[in-house]
C-alpha cells in the first residue's frame, strides 16, 4: 500500500471508500494540523508555480485559497478579517497591479 503521509481534504476518505479502496487515516492534533496546513500550502504554491495553463493555475489558486481559509481560522479569525487587512494595506500602500519593480534605493 503506497504511503502518503500528508493532509487531505475532508471528503477524500469518503471518495476512496466509494471506490472500494482500503486506506488508513488519523485526526491531527492542533499543533500537527498547523504544521501540515503550512506544508500543504507550500505544496500547493509550488504546484501553482509549475502550472502552465490558465485552468490549472486557477485550480491551484483555489487550493491555496482553501488553505488560507483554514490558516485564518487557526489564527482565530476568518478569511473576511484577512480580506479587511488586505484592503487596508492596499489603501495605505497600494496593490501590485501597476507592475512596479524596484531596482535600487540610494541611501541619504
Amino acid at each position: 500500500m503506497p504511503k502518503y503521509n500528508k493532509l487531505i481534504r475532508d471528503k477524500i476518505p469518503e471518495i476512496m471508500e466509494k471506490q472500494g479502496l482500503n486506506y488508513k487515516t488519523r485526526v491531527l492534533n492542533d499543533d500537527d494540523y498547523e504544521l501540515e496546513i503550512k506544508r500543504k500550502l507550500s505544496e500547493e504554491v509550488n504546484e501553482y508555480f509549475d502550472s502552465e495553463e490558465n485552468h490549472n493555475s486557477l485550480e491551484e489558486l483555489a487550493d491555496v485559497l482553501e488553505l488560507l481559509h483554514s490558516l485564518s481560522e487557526i489564527h482565530g479569525e476568518d478569511i473576511y478579517k484577512v480580506e479587511e487587512i488586505r484592503k487596508q494595506k492596499a489603501l495605505e500602500r497600494g496593490g501590485f497591479k501597476e507592475k512596479i519593480y524596484l531596482i535600487e534605493v540610494e541611501d541619504s
